[in-house]
């Protein structure tokens, strides 16, 4: 009887985790915020606990989740509607460089230190504060760089290069099958795909691991 409660609880509490992400949204997957860290992790805990006490039945595991998930709406509408709201519930970005000069007192604030600070440059491709014009450190705890100009990427503009358009590649076929949701949304059918496979030397879907369409430069086949 055990094994089968279980197996009605598990069940009950994978749906209700469905429907909670479908309804609350997906930045509580994202974790956008600590807020929405800390509540992902609390909702986890509700169900994990209340599955593995049996004196917790199936009404009170609905019940918490929902509760939970009744104010995590409601913290969401709410940080929608009112900016003071928005701001303590999601945070503020802040500067720690502001003109290529490290804000030591902005620093403090958020608890960190020179080395924490050079440490999250390095991650993201700057291995110098001299680089730095402005970094924001986000309420999710990621870093946004604006490097000076003179260590900027070049551009096709820079360059006065003519502007080429951007494509999104298509993938049409992983692991031996076709996809042919994204086959349809090019505007092609599978006489199509075929016919590109057999130019390429390939008869049959089976011998590509993958295939990627982009339609500046062609069809991508990789075998296994």
């Amino acid at each position: 009887m055990k094994v089968i409660y279980l197996t009605f609880e598990l069940i009950v509490g994978f749906f209700l985790l469905f429907i909670i992400i479908k309804f609350v949204g997906k930045k509580i997957i994202n974790q956008i915020t600590p807020f929405t860290f800390i509540a992902s992790i609390v909702l986890g805990e509700l169900l994990g606990n209340a599955l593995y006490d049996h004196k917790i039945g199936v009404f009170y595991i609905t019940y918490s989740m929902m509760l939970w998930t009744v104010l995590l709406f409601a913290v969401e509408y709410l940080g929608q509607k009112f900016l003071l709201f928005r701001g303590i519930f999601e945070g503020k970005p802040s500067a720690l460089i502001k003109n290529g000069i490290v804000d030591r007192e902005e620093l403090r604030k958020n608890r960190m230190n020179i080395n924490q600070l050079q440490s999250l440059l390095r991650q993201s491709e700057t291995f110098s504060i001299r680089e730095v014009a402005f970094c924001y450190l986000e309420a999710n705890g990621s870093i946004s760089i604006l490097k000076k100009t003179k260590y900027q990427k070049t551009t096709q503009e820079d360059f006065n290069l003519p502007l080429k358009p951007v494509y999104v590649p298509f993938t049409l076929i992983r692991d031996g099958e076709v996809l042919l949701d994204e086959l349809k949304d090019l505007g092609f059918d599978e006489a199509w795909l075929k016919s590109q496979l057999l130019s390429k030397g390939f008869s049959d879907y089976k011998a590509v691991f993958l295939a990627e369409w982009l339609e500046d430069d062609g069809l991508f086949i990789q075998t296994y």
